[in-house]
C-alpha cells in the first residue's frame, strides 16, 4: 500500500481535469460478499474486490475462524473456500480495527456459530461505535454475548450456541449495518425469523444486502410493512457460477464525480452505474451533483462527469439520510457554490468513525465559512476561503478525501498549495491509492 507523510499539501489543478478513473471495488459489497461466501458450501471467487484496511480486517478474521481466504491483489480477487472448516477451531480473538461492517457482520456470524468462544475488539474509537441494537437482537435470538467493557459496546465475548428463530425487535436507527448483519445470518437460525423494526432504518444498504443474498442463493427478503421484514429461509447458500463480480465503489466515485466542478473539465469513471442501476444507494449522489450543475452522461461501461460553465455552480438543499457517506463530499465543496447549501438527514453520522457533523462544521469554519449546525443538519454559507489551513481528519478517510477535492481548486491562481491534509494515510481504510490517483489525474491534465 502507498505510504504518505503525516501532512500532505494538496497541489491544485491549473488546467481542467481530463482523463479516466478506474475506481476500487465497493467496500460495502466486498465485506458482505466475504461473509456470504463463507456461508456457501463450495469455493467462491470474488472479482474486482476492494483491497483496503477494512476488507483486510474482514478477510483476516474469517481466516482466524477457520475459513480459507486466498487473496490476489494484482488480479483483485478473493477466493473463499474450506467452509467446512469454519468454526472448527472453537476459539478465536478477532481484531476489527475501526471497520463498522466487519464489527457488525462478524458479531452476527460468531453468534450464529454452533459452538465456540469468540472475542472481538477494535481500536479505542471502535469501542464508541453503536452496537447495542445488534447485541440486543442477537440475545433475543438466543445468543450469549458478553460486553467485557461498557454494556452495548466493544469489546465482546461471544459464547456461541447457534440461534433460534421467532419475532425479534431490531433497533437499527443508528446503523443499518445491524439489520444487514441479522438478515445475512437469519437463514442459519433453527426456525423462521421475523424482524420488527424499532424506529426507522436507512433502506438503501439493507436493500443492497437483500439483493446480494439473492445472488448467493437466498430468496429475496420480504418487507411485510415499513417496519416488519422477514428473510425467507433457504438453508443453502450458493453461487452457481462460483464467481461474483464486485461493483466499483459508488461512495469513492463521489470525489471524482465532483472533481470536474472544482477544476472544470470532464472525467470518465469506468464501470460506474447510474442511480437505480446497481446495488449501491450512494449512486444517488450523481443526482445531487446534477442539481448543482454537473452534467453526467451514462455510456456503455462508464459515466462521464463534466462541468464547463463559467458561472458558479448552484447551491442545493438535500436530505442525505439514504446515502450519508457522500454528504462530506458536498459539504467540502460547498464554499465554491453560489449561495447557502443545506444538508440534512445526517444525525446518525455523529456516531461513525468520528462525529462527522461536528467535525465538518469545525473544519469549514477554519476555512472561513459561516456554518449553522444542528443535530441533524449543516447549513453552509460561502465566504472567501482562508488559505494556509491544515485540515484535521480525525482518523476518518472521508474527511481526507473530501477536503482533498476542495484543495484541487486553484484558490491562489498560481498552482501553489493552500490547503493541507493531516494524516492522509487514513485513506487506507477504503481507498489506499486515492492520493496517487489524484496526482496522476493532475499530471495528465497539464
Amino acid at each position: 500500500m502507498p505510504s504518505y507523510p503525516p501532512t500532505l499539501p494538496i497541489q491544485p489543478f491549473t488546467r481542467p481535469v481530463r482523463g479516466s478513473v478506474t475506481l476500487p471495488g465497493s467496500k460495502s459489497i466486498t465485506n458482505r460478499a466475504l461473509l456470504l461466501a463463507a456461508l456457501c458450501d463450495k469455493p467462491v471467487t470474488l472479482t474486482g474486490a476492494l483491497f483496503s484496511e477494512d476488507t483486510r480486517l474482514m478477510a483476516t478474521a474469517l481466516r482466524k475462524l477457520g475459513f480459507t481466504v486466498e487473496a490476489n491483489e494484482t488480479a483483485l480477487t478473493l477466493r473463499i473456500s474450506g467452509q467446512a472448516n469454519g468454526f472448527k477451531i472453537g476459539e478465536a480473538d478477532l481484531f476489527i480495527g475501526l471497520a463498522g461492517t466487519a464489527a457488525r457482520f462478524l458479531t452476527a456470524l460468531c453468534s450464529a456459530a454452533p459452538a465456540g468462544v469468540y472475542r472481538l475488539d477494535g481500536v479505542p474509537q471502535m469501542r464508541k461505535r453503536p452496537m447495542k441494537g445488534l447485541i440486543d437482537s442477537l440475545r433475543a435470538l438466543g445468543a450469549d454475548i458478553r460486553c467485557t467493557g461498557s454494556e452495548g459496546f466493544f469489546p465482546l465475548e461471544i459464547h456461541a450456541r447457534g440461534l433460534h428463530g421467532g419475532r425479534v425487535g431490531v433497533d437499527a436507527n443508528e446503523s443499518s449495518q445491524m439489520l444487514s448483519a441479522l438478515l445475512m445470518v437469519a437463514p442459519l437460525c433453527r426456525s423462521e425469523v421475523e424482524f420488527k423494526l424499532i424506529g426507522d432504518v436507512r433502506r438503501p444498504f439493507v436493500d443492497m444486502t437483500s439483493e446480494l443474498m439473492v445472488c448467493f442463493g437466498q430468496p429475496r427478503v420480504q418487507w411485510l410493512s415499513t417496519h416488519v421484514v422477514r428473510p425467507m429461509i433457504l438453508k443453502k447458500f450458493i453461487v452457481p457460477s462460483g464467481s461474483y463480480a464486485i461493483e466499483p465503489d459508488a461512495t469513492a466515485a463521489s470525489y471524482f464525480l465532483a472533481l470536474p466542478l472544482v477544476t472544470r473539465g470532464a472525467l470518465s469513471l469506468q464501470g460506474l452505474h447510474g442511480p437505480g442501476k446497481g446495488l449501491q444507494g450512494d449512486s444517488q449522489f450523481i443526482s445531487v451533483l446534477e442539481q448543482v450543475g454537473i452534467v453526467t452522461k451514462e455510456q456503455p461501461n462508464c459515466i462521464v462527469s463534466g462541468f464547463t460553465d463559467t458561472k458558479n455552480p448552484s447551491s442545493i438543499e438535500r436530505v442525505f439520510s439514504g446515502f450519508s457517506d457522500t454528504f462530506l463530499t458536498l459539504a467540502a465543496i460547498a464554499p465554491l457554490l453560489d449561495g447557502p447549501t443545506k444538508i440534512s438527514g445526517i444525525a446518525h453520522t455523529r456516531k461513525q468513525e468520528t462525529d462527522r457533523v461536528a467535525g465538518m462544521a469545525r473544519e469549514l469554519k477554519k476555512l472561513g465559512q459561516h456554518v449553522i449546525e444542528t443535530e441533524d443538519s449543516l447549513e453552509i454559507h460561502p465566504r472567501p476561503l482562508t488559505a494556509g489551513v491544515e485540515i484535521e481528519t480525525y482518523h476518518d478517510h472521508r474527511f481526507a478525501m473530501s477536503f482533498a477535492i476542495l484543495g484541487c481548486h486553484d484558490l491562489l491562481k498560481n498552482g501553489q498549495p493552500w490547503l493541507t491534509i493531516k494524516d492522509p494515510g487514513c485513506c487506507a481504510k477504503t481507498f489506499p491509492a486515492f492520493f496517487d490517483l489524484l496526482a496522476g489525474l493532475r499530471a495528465d491534465s497539464h
